[in-house]
């Protein structure tokens, strides 16, 4: 699989982080308390909200229920998903915090694209190249807007679990790399506005300057 600068060409992927990572709570707003809680509206969560479901099915199909490993790539998914979740809610009071969340749910999916990984190796399994077929069509499906998991359920569910696991690990790419996206939009954001104390200090600011043109 392509890594790096060409895994956009392979999922042809639109830079535009407005319709690509969603509404969210990536907008800054005018006053101290900055937009938080829009995790539904992150492209990010909805793909990693997938891949839980996704792997939910697939343990549950595939791998052992007696296994550390079932419960290690539910958890994984899991983690990757609720991350998400904690870091927006974060933003409120804590954008170093935002940051790191968002972080540790990349972490947390680039794990669970190991164990799928490690699945389709031990078992020979193909992991599909970009050029496959199927990796195709899972490019057109992921171009859908407002794709949800009955837009992939075939083939997660296939009863050929190499498929099954293939598109799983095409979803967890995506995944990962919209998060890579909201983390730079992120840190930058970070750099030119700063955190909870500088807003707080700028609004602070903003109603003595109203006072003294008040009184002036």
């Amino acid at each position: 699989m392509p890594s790096g600068n060409s895994f956009r060409d392979w999922y042809r992927l639109d830079p535009d982080l407005k319709e690509k990572l969603g509404n969210g709570n990536l907008l800054m707003s005018k006053g101290f308390i900055p937009p938080h809680g829009g995790y539904k509206g992150l492209l990010s969560y909805q793909k990693a909200e997938i891949v839980y479901d996704a792997t939910v099915y697939f343990c549950d199909r595939f791998i052992d229920k007696r296994s550390r490993t079932h419960d290690q790539m539910i958890q994984a998914a899991r983690s990757g998903k609720q991350n998400i979740v904690e870091g927006s809610m974060a933003a409120a009071t804590s954008k170093e915090t935002e940051i790191k969340l968002t972080s540790v749910a990349r972490s947390s999916l680039e794990e669970l694209l190991t164990d799928y990984r490690d699945f389709l190796r031990t078992r020979d399994f193909e992991e599909w190249p970009a050029e496959h077929v199927y990796a195709l069509r899972l490019r057109k499906l992921n171009q859908i807007p407002g794709a949800t998991y009955e837009t992939f359920r075939k083939g997660i569910e296939n009863p050929d679990p190499a498929i099954s696991a293939n598109v799983i690990v095409g979803l967890i790419r995506v995944a990962s790399y919209l998060l890579t996206r909201q983390l730079r939009h992120l840190e930058n954001a970070f750099v030119e506005e700063g955190g909870l104390r500088e807003r707080m200090t700028r609004a602070r600011l903003r109603e003595r300057q109203k006072g003294d043109w008040e009184k002036s």
